[in-house]
């Protein structure tokens, strides 16, 4: 199968919106493995900058059928990552299936940002980083989107 062009990430605007992705993703790698090793080694976590990150991450939300939502996170950043790579060496296909994923992710968030906020009743800071970082990797893809849709009705 050949590798398919996308004009759109050719723009000058947005040749570096992948490798941009790719970045923020291995920072929300590097916080999701963080705290699913927390989890797997049952360590505290320490929170300095809110209070509330043990009552979020023994709470039930943390967990979905015995798997660690931190686990799960990591897993999808990598894959926004791989995504985000294959997309920066030209593969729009690639592209479209980070803006998936990222749009997932970033609903996801929200709906995690809710339960810390009125259901828990406590933030974790380590949790709201992974939340900002998802938010920042779909409002990358959204901009590439937005700058595309101009590019091509020019």
């Amino acid at each position: 199968m050949a590798e398919q062009e996308v004009p759109e990430l050719e723009t000058p605007g947005l040749r570096n919106l992948p490798l941009a992705a790719g970045v923020v993703a291995l920072v929300g790698l590097a916080d999701s493995v963080y705290l699913a090793v927390k989890h797997f080694t049952a360590e505290p976590v320490p929170c300095s900058l809110v209070e509330g990150c043990e009552k979020v991450l023994t709470s039930p939300y943390a967990e979905v059928a015995g798997v660690p939502i931190a686990a799960a996170g990591a897993a999808a950043y990598f894959i926004a990552f791989a995504l985000a790579v294959l997309a920066a060496y030209g593969d729009g296909r690639m592209w479209k299936l980070f803006g998936g994923l990222a749009t997932l992710m970033a609903g996801f968030s929200l709906w995690l940002i809710y339960l810390q906020a009125a259901v828990i009743g406590a933030f974790c800071q380590f949790c709201l980083i992974s939340a900002a970082t998802s938010l920042t990797l779909f409002l990358i893809f959204l901009t590439s989107a937005l700058i595309s849709k101009e590019t091509s009705m020019k």
